[in-house]
């Protein structure tokens, strides 16, 4: 498919956007998966869908949101699938210990990814998109098809269940330099 014919030359195919979101996509896959090589396997899958489906694109719709919409339902998907299905448990346990990192950076960073493995999915990729990913309320509802006080309440629910999680007092964030974690805990910058 190429693009319609422009006064200033050809046009761009929109599909040339996709690449553009793949940091971001990669990003809000693993945090949902918990996984390096499964956040792949979903971007992967994600960019598939998209790439065959583009027909269902509303050229000049918000693009990003829409590749995060094809996103969430596979991941969501996939868990629905996996939950008929017998898992291990093996390192269950262990995954729920946490105790405070004696040093900032990575230790903080995967004491974090570790917690959020047991938010429910929905606090989760509130979380994600909102904290981590920097998505304004309104972008997170729309990807989520929810309503933007539900993006806000599932984001408050999830920092606080984080925060008991981590062992972390009233008020008090993690310190670390790390930019993940303290945007993930941090609840200001998108006005909640």
């Amino acid at each position: 498919m190429s693009g319609a014919q422009t006064p200033d030359g050809p046009a761009v195919d929109p599909r040339d956007e996709i690449v553009t979101h793949l940091p971001a996509l990669r990003a809000f896959a693993r945090g949902l998966s918990g996984d390096v090589s499964a956040a792949d396997d979903l971007v992967q899958e994600t960019v598939l869908k998209a790439w065959t489906k583009f027909s269902q694109y509303n050229a000049g719709t918000n693009m990003r949101a829409w590749l995060f919409t094809i996103l969430r339902n596979t991941y969501l998907s996939k868990r629905r699938k996996q939950s008929r299905e017998v898992s291990d448990g093996e390192g269950v346990f262990t995954a729920r210990m946490a105790s405070k990192p004696d040093h900032d950076g990575r230790l903080a960073l995967q004491e974090l990814n570790a917690a959020m493995k047991f938010l429910p999915v929905e606090q989760r990729e509130a979380l994600i998109l909102v904290g981590a990913m920097g998505f304004s309320i309104e972008e997170a509802a729309e990807t989520c098809n929810c309503a933007p006080g539900t993006i806000k309440s599932r984001a408050n629910r999830a920092r606080k269940a984080l925060a008991e999680m981590l062992h972390l007092e009233k008020g008090e964030n993690p310190t670390t330099t790390d930019k993940s974690v303290a945007m993930v805990m941090a609840g200001a910058p998108n006005g909640f």
